[in-house]
């Protein structure tokens, strides 16, 4: 790969010295974006709480009751630590969204169904950009520069983020192919350990062979004069 050429006022020059690379760059979006470790463990918590207690007690109430107070604990040590309550907040809202489906119908299996949406939502929109060549994972490489659709005069800008965003589009399709037929059969129970065990560990799975292409290549913003 070649390096960049000289400042000739392309859009990506400019950032080349704060994002060196597009690896670089993908890689501090993301982290933000996701929060870390601890930002996915506070979204598996509140799942892992409705889950276990449903099983436990076979009340809807209880597990729901459950899920909120473990997402309200984890917000409070946030709060307590001064630290951003972005993450358990984006949990809780799912949380009470999921809690809404589920008391309005009264069964345990709606309570898996926003996910169950969010999921085949967002690998429709993940696979469609790349079909129509303006994959997802670009705009982050835009936010960064200033300018939302430059990364695409790049073609192995635009390679390296279609491969990026298949790594994030698997893991949706994933869960929505075991867990689509679990929710028509109405085995909550099954539903709850499915979306525990392809919740953040498919998650973390996919980051690691993302941080794997990363790592591979280092690709600069390319002059696009």
């Amino acid at each position: 790969m070649t390096a960049p050429g000289p400042d000739d006022g392309s859009p990506w020059h400019g950032s080349v010295e704060e994002a060196r690379t597009v690896e670089r760059v993908v890689r501090e979006q993301l982290s933000r974006a996701l929060g870390g470790v601890r930002g996915m463990l506070e979204g598996a918590v509140p799942t892992i709480g409705f889950t276990g207690t449903y099983l436990t007690t076979h009340q809807l109430r209880i597990a729901l009751y459950a899920s909120v107070g473990l997402a309200v604990l984890l917000l409070v040590a946030r709060v307590v630590q001064r630290q951003t309550p972005q993450f358990v907040l984006n949990s809780l809202v799912g949380i009470a969204i999921a809690a809404v489906f589920a008391l309005r119908s009264g069964e345990a299996r709606d309570f898996f169904l926003p996910g169950l949406l969010y999921n085949s939502g967002y690998a429709v929109a993940l696979v469609l950009s790349i079909a129509v060549g303006w994959p997802l994972l670009g705009f982050l490489i835009g936010s960064v520069t200033g300018d939302p659709t430059a990364w695409h005069q790049d073609k192995q800008i635009v390679r390296l983020c279609s491969t990026l965003t298949w790594l994030l589009a698997i893991p949706c399709i994933v869960r929505v192919a075991v867990q689509l037929p679990l929710y028509l059969a109405d085995l909550e129970t099954w539903l709850g350990v499915s979306k525990v065990a392809m919740g953040w560990p498919l998650q973390v799975a996919a980051l690691a062979m993302m941080v794997y292409v990363l790592g591979r290549n280092h690709t600069p913003i390319a002059d696009t004069a």
